[in-house]
């Protein structure tokens, strides 16, 4: 067993060529909710990766489903992160934002919220972006809710990405706008994400 990350939530780490993701107990948490939470979003995440998968969304393929010891079992995608890919923003690079357009706003339009769009949680791998780690996710269509998730994809690029930037995030709205038809009501709540954002720090 090679363990891979130690998430506030959960250990991730190889086991027979497979990756694994396994929510751990809280000691601080109650036992019966511990358990009854950690079920749930155990569920929750699997719903969130098949509908991804139903959509059309790469993700890397469930092999099984452990309840009673609350692990995922899954396919382990090698590739690179697409926040090292960004990092050398090579020529690629706009069509590889304008992929990550297409997928989220296909998530979008389908009721699917990520919950943490970073590019350390997408894998380029033969000339497509897979998504990894819907923990956070949720099932929604609150245009706010969306527009949150992109706020946190933005925010992931001005820190990781900020070079590059403009250019990166003009090419991932031109996707974006292709496949989800509430694009502009999300775009303006995003907005108004941001005007808040910047009231609070003044």
């Amino acid at each position: 067993m090679k363990i891979l990350k130690r998430g506030a939530e959960a250990v991730i780490y190889l086991k027979n060529e497979h990756l694994v993701k396994e929510r751990v107990k809280k000691s601080y948490r109650i036992s019966e909710i511990d358990l009854k939470l950690r079920k749930e979003r155990t569920r929750k995440e699997v719903r969130l990766m098949g509908e991804a998968r139903r959509v059309g969304i790469d993700v890397p393929s469930i092999v099984s489903v452990n309840e009673k010891e609350n692990k995922i079992i899954m396919e382990y995608l090698v590739g690179e992160r697409l926040k090292e890919f960004f990092e050398r923003a090579d020529n690629k690079a706009k069509e590889i934002a304008k992929k990550l357009g297409n997928a989220v706003g296909t998530m979008h339009f389908n009721g699917i919220v990520h919950g943490d769009l970073t590019t350390s949680n997408m894998i380029l791998k033969n000339n497509k972006v897979y998504f990894i780690d819907f923990g956070l996710g949720e099932f929604s269509r609150r245009i706010e809710d969306l527009a949150t998730d992109l706020e946190v994809l933005r925010e992931a690029f001005k820190s990781t990405h900020f070079k590059y930037l403009n250019v990166l995030w003009e090419s991932f709205i031109k996707g974006y706008r292709q496949t989800n038809t509430n694009w502009e009501e999300v775009l303006k709540a995003l907005e108004n994400i941001e005007k808040r954002g910047r009231y609070i720090r003044r």
